[in-house]
């Protein structure tokens, strides 16, 4: 699995986790709701900024989101 898809992956886990929509998440990281569909699909490749700025949103470090899946 190549970084983008673990990434993209990763968010959307996250995400559902704590029960939030991409447009939630989208408005908590300061990001179009459009982008963040794309970045959960492994259409987009997501930036160092924006990866900082889901993490924070998401409550977590930043290398939660490009950890290796099991």
């Amino acid at each position: 699995m190549n970084l983008r898809d673990r990434v993209a992956l990763n968010t959307q886990d996250l995400r559902r986790v704590r029960g939030l929509s991409q447009e939630e998440l989208a408005l908590r990281a300061g990001v179009n709701r459009g982008y963040m569909g794309k970045l959960e699909n492994s259409k987009y490749a997501v930036s160092v900024d924006i990866l900082e700025k889901i993490a924070k949103a998401l409550s977590v470090d930043p290398s939660a989101l490009v950890a290796p899946r099991n």
